[in-house]
């Protein structure tokens, strides 16, 4: 399998965090963009021990805030002094600093960095966590009232964080349409808890609503991340009874889209 580099952005969250050990055991390169300096020792710290099976790829901390980055020339200049290849996605102002700071982080600096690796050639993926509820029209294979629990988070519950993901899950969309060989890849999870990872339920879901384990949520993002024929794609994930890989082989041989029936669709 040929080696990749993936920025992490948001290295320091929960997701991130169980990804990055995942991406480092199949000798890919990782460099990971945490905001604290004081987080440095522990993202370094998720690199795992030498097993002897495989080799373990370089992890480089890099300390630079997500807040600051203010225009696509500022998301480009990241990632042309990193350089990777594929682009993961997994910051969020996490609710703390206002309707503001969301629409900076979770709006803004995303569309940032999507339209800057969209515009360079050389990345090739570009992975976005998004949530399950977040989209404009309800699709075919939801009940009415499983869109109107959509609503009520979109509208009551999170309606900054939902304004602001919409864009981003939709730049990424639109993005990858314009550029073939740049797959866009949206992976949209249910409500996080910290329950060991199991069984799925991928691609469209029958529900709005349910749980998704985030160590669930980092093994599929890393097999899709590894996974030959992905496609430009919102791709809806909870906790459910397929294995995650039989999940992912699936989706990725069908074509699955939820964003289907949405109006970037």
């Amino acid at each position: 399998m040929a080696q990749h580099h993936v920025l992490v952005l948001g290295g320091h969250g929960k997701i991130a965090q169980l990804l990055t050990p995942l991406l480092l055991r199949r000798s890919w390169v990782v460099t990971s963009i945490i905001r604290n300096p004081d987080q440095v020792a522990a993202v370094e710290s998720l690199k795992p021990a030498d097993d002897g099976k495989a080799a373990i790829g370089p992890l480089t901390v890099l300390v630079r805030s997500l807040d600051d980055v203010k225009s696509e020339a500022h998301a480009k200049a990241i990632l042309d002094e990193v350089k990777p290849d594929y682009v993961v996605w997994s910051a969020g102002a996490g609710g703390k600093g206002g309707p503001e700071r969301t629409f900076a982080i979770d709006r803004d600096a995303a569309v940032h960095f999507i339209n800057a690796a969209a515009a360079t050639p050389s990345i090739t993926r570009f992975l976005l966590v998004s949530y399950v509820a977040c989209r404009r029209a309800p699709p075919s294979w939801w009940s009415a009232e499983s869109w109107k629990g959509a609503v009520k988070i979109n509208t009551e519950t999170l309606p900054t964080y939902y304004q602001a993901k919409i864009v981003a899950d939709e730049t990424l969309y639109q993005a990858s349409k314009k550029r073939k060989d740049f797959v866009g890849i949206d992976v949209r999870p249910g409500f996080l808890t910290d329950k060991p990872a199991g069984g799925v339920e991928l691609g469209r879901t029958k529900e709005s609503g349910g749980s998704t384990s985030r160590e669930t949520v980092a093994k599929v993002v890393d097999l899709l991340l590894a996974t030959e024929g992905v496609r430009n794609a919102w791709i809806d994930l909870l906790d459910g009874e397929e294995s995650i890989e039989a999940a992912v082989k699936r989706v990725v041989a069908e074509g699955v889209d939820a964003a289907e029936g949405e109006p970037v669709f």
